[in-house]
């Protein structure tokens, strides 16, 4: 199973549709939920402090969580369809952040610091591309043409 949880409502209706047509196409090989938490508005570390403790209520001692990050780990897709593929067993949980980070804490509790890139991202759209690329791992590991 995958489960994607993140910071923000998604408001644009382009995103909205990228989100649905991966979360179809998914379905094919993997159960997934996606949480969607509300962002906060106080100050930085306030709101940092919120959304963490939301994120954390909605993590299970058995998942094994990926949090997204500028500093994590970079992968290329067959190397990310190769990391899908050994942890699937474990319940993926990745973490998407809201507009000022991740806490301490949720990044304490991270099985896996992963990097997209070490552009910043909207995190709106950054849910289409981590859906994109979990939808490309699966075709990589059952050896299914995608396009390159």
């Amino acid at each position: 199973m995958i489960k994607i949880i993140c910071v923000g409502k998604i408001k644009e209706n382009y995103i909205i549709d990228g989100v649905m047509e991966y979360k179809k196409r998914l379905t094919k090989y993997t159960k997934l939920e996606i949480i969607e938490l509300p962002d906060y508005n106080y100050d930085v570390s306030k709101t940092i402090n919120e959304e963490g403790k939301n994120i954390l209520s909605k993590i299970n001692d058995k998942d094994f969580v990926v949090t997204l990050e500028i500093n994590g780990t970079s992968l290329d897709s067959v190397s990310f369809s190769k990391f899908i593929n050994d942890n699937i067993s474990k319940n993926i949980t990745f973490v998407i952040g809201g507009s000022h980070g991740l806490s301490n804490d949720v990044i304490k509790r991270s099985n896996y610091h992963l990097s997209f890139s070490s552009l910043t991202f909207p995190h709106q759209l950054f849910r289409v591309m981590l859906l994109e690329q979990v939808y490309r791992a699966f075709k990589i590991i059952n050896n299914e043409s995608y396009h390159k």
